[in-house]
Parts: structure tokens; C-alpha cells; sequence
């Protein structure tokens, strides 16, 4: 037996959501975007210091950037460096950024990145992140 669950879905912004975004204020908090690179992990703990001392500075985490390579026409390769990048999401998500841009240098087989990517993208928007892609490689075909 197959259960199908029902998706209700709406092209409008929800009255709850509406009513939290007509009700926001400024803050006085400065956004900044966060290069991968220079995080020292992206264990919680690390994460939730950084978060805490970002706060103190009296700065809010909007985007972080990540810089892979999928120059390698390797499928371990390809799933080595999505795995990082997924890893960056999950940081990213933790942190409270809205996107994580995936900048890309080269592309040896992109068969092979792009589902690689979209499955990145899904788990993003899963986790209330945009993934939005720099290089050479979009998602769509």
C-alpha cells in the first residue's frame, strides 16, 4: 500500500508570515558575508562562539561563501567536494546566513556535478538557505 500525503501549496505569502514582515524593524547590526575558508570549524561549538562574537561586534552573518573544484572527472571526487560543501550549508544554517554562495573554479564533467549540486540545493532550501552557484555550472541543464 502507497500513502500519499496531500501537498497544499500557495504562490502567496501566508497572513502569519505577512504580519511578521510588516512588523519588522531595523536593527542596528551591520550584515557580513563569511568566507569557508577562514572558519576554523564548523563544529556547533565553534559555530555558536562565532555567532556570539559576531553578535557582540554588533554584526549578523547574511551569506557565507564557499570556493569548490570539481576539476577532477572522478564520481568519488565529485561526492568528496559536495560533501564539504553540504557541510558549509549546515554551517550556514547553524549560523543563521540566508545563502551560501558556491563559487566555482572549474568543472571536469558537469554530468556528473550537476545532480551533485541540485541535491546541495535541496538540502539548502530544506534547511531555509538559498544556494546560489558562481562559475561556470548552473544547476539547469
Amino acid at each position: 500500500m502507497q500513502l500519499v500525503y496531500p501537498i497544499a501549496m500557495s504562490t502567496s505569502s501566508t497572513p502569519e508570515l505577512e504580519s511578521t514582515i510588516d512588523r519588522c524593524r531595523p536593527a542596528d547590526a551591520t550584515p557580513v558575508t563569511l568566507e569557508a575558508e577562514t572558519l576554523d570549524s564548523t563544529a556547533p561549538e565553534y559555530l555558536r562562539d562565532l555567532k556570539r562574537e559576531l553578535t557582540d561586534e554588533g554584526l549578523v552573518p547574511a551569506r557565507l561563501s564557499v570556493d569548490a573544484c570539481f576539476d577532477e572527472d572522478c564520481s568519488l571526487a565529485t561526492q568528496d567536494e559536495i560533501e564539504r560543501v553540504r557541510g558549509y550549508v549546515r554551517a550556514g544554517s547553524f549560523l543563521g546566513v540566508g545563502s551560501v554562495t558556491v563559487r566555482i573554479d572549474d568543472v571536469a564533467d558537469p554530468a556528473k556535478v550537476r545532480p551533485a549540486l541540485a541535491a546541495c540545493a535541496e538540502r539548502a532550501e530544506r534547511e531555509g538557505l538559498a544556494l546560489e552557484l558562481e562559475g561556470p555550472i548552473t544547476i539547469d541543464a
